[in-house]
């Protein structure tokens, strides 16, 4: 896949671009929703003998037109996301600063410079997608704009247990800690990335050696508590617990930010500096205060039990 950061004013001309079917939105997750939208334009491209292009947007359109609103955190950071769409076969993606400037183009001045001009054959969005000034073109408006020049698809809404599928219902579930949920709207589990920073060696005194996750990016992360995971290093993957949280049984003073721990199975090896990716599974527990380290070493002993039960039943299950 070919990337291309592009700024508003663009000198970019039609010549310059294959012809393709283009995917537009903004597709923070990546969810179930936005896969449709990306497939739907792949089949199309494919049909067609064609390319497939996909067109996102940053910062958060949000960041520009409601200024105090736009998310702080990412499902999918920038990177994140384009390693996503390049596993969806995505041959060209252009990512488009939301500047000013940008969002005060008309719908017909998007479609000429950012259509048009970008050689795009056909496009496929959301039903609820919006471009132009104030939102006022819309996929349903569409061929009204474009006169007849570009072929449209809208997506229709995809539901789960009646309600949309949406980056903004999986932000509230990652918030509340449901991350087996969160893995069916996203059709994967959530992760996150980072590098393994020295911590305080606790755990390993206690005979439950954890590794201390530094985030990558601006994450959302889940609420403080205990959850299976699993964890990649150097392409291997391993089952564990990662705990969030401000550790109450040794600090009276909460400190500023929650911790990540990471605690690996079957695993004893040095990875300071290495990078990390987690997968979230499932909460296990919220966390709490103990009287005294034997306690914690017990629930420990608990967790660590419930997840690899909990991995064991899934093997089995897909059996």
């Amino acid at each position: 896949m070919k990337t291309i950061h592009i700024s508003h004013p663009h000198n970019l001309k039609r010549e310059d671009f294959p012809k393709s079917v283009m995917a537009l939105g903004f597709f923070d997750g990546i969810h179930l929703g936005h896969q449709e939208v990306i497939r739907t334009a792949k089949n199309t491209a494919d049909q067609a003998g064609v390319k497939t292009s996909v067109m996102t947007f940053y910062p958060h359109p949000s960041a520009i037109l409601k200024k105090g609103c736009e998310p702080k955190e990412w499902i999918t950071p920038l990177d994140d996301k384009m390693k996503i769409i390049e596993s969806l076969e995505a041959d060209f993606l252009y990512i488009v600063d939301f500047s000013p400037q940008f969002a005060s183009l008309s719908p017909e001045e998007f479609i000429e410079q950012y259509i048009i001009e970008f050689n795009v054959c056909h496009i496929v969005a959301g039903f609820d997608f919006t471009f132009g000034k104030f939102g006022k073109g819309t996929i349903e408006n569409f061929q009204e704009y474009a006169k007849g020049r570009v072929n449209s698809t809208a997506v229709a809404k995809l539901s789960k247990q009646d309600q949309k599928v949406s980056s903004t219902r999986i932000r509230g579930l990652l918030r509340e800690g449901d991350v087996a949920y969160v893995a069916q709207l996203l059709g994967r589990p959530y992760d996150v990335k980072g590098i393994v920073i020295e911590g305080d060696k606790r755990g390993r005194r206690m005979g439950f050696p954890t590794a201390n996750i530094g985030l990558s990016d601006l994450y959302i992360i889940p609420p403080t508590g205990v959850y299976a995971v699993k964890a990649e290093i150097e392409g291997a993957s391993f089952n564990g617990i990662c705990n969030v949280g401000y550790r109450p049984t040794f600090y009276q003073k909460r400190p500023d930010q929650p911790s990540i721990e990471v605690n690996l199975f079957d695993f004893d090896e040095e990875i300071y500096g290495k990078q990390i990716r987690v997968e979230w599974h499932k909460r296990l527990r919220n966390e709490k205060k103990f009287d005294n380290m034997n306690d914690l070493i017990e629930q420990i002993t608990k967790d660590k039990h419930a997840a690899i039960r909990f991995f064991k039943e899934r093997k089995l299950a897909e059996i």
